[in-house]
């Protein structure tokens, strides 16, 4: 299963999921600016799945997230979900919201 989504807000830069099946895992792929808009998209996705723990978040072509979507990303990581090409600086401003 392969699923695409350009997202476009007026005035932000696109926002890119791609979904793709790996093994046991759905993959969502992400690209671009991810905003606080964005969550709520990702949450529907989300929702469509039967197990957290079976859902990988791609952030390799990932450019730049707002406050908001560090934390939904550690609540991601501590309901299971496994992120995966995770870029330095999102990790650290997690690790840091974490405290």
């Amino acid at each position: 299963m392969q699923h695409s989504c350009d997202c476009d807000v007026p005035g932000s830069m696109t926002f890119r999921i791609e979904t793709a099946e790996r093994e046991t895992f759905t993959v969502f792929i992400l690209s671009g600016r991810i905003e606080t808009w964005a969550i709520a998209e990702l949450r529907r996705l989300f929702e469509l799945q039967t197990d957290y723990r079976s859902i990988v978040l791609d952030l390799k072509h990932v450019s730049w997230v707002d406050r908001d979507v560090i934390g939904f990303l550690v609540r991601c990581e501590a309901d299971g979900v496994k992120l995966e090409n995770c870029p330095g600086y999102i990790r650290e401003w997690m690790e840091r919201d974490k405290d």
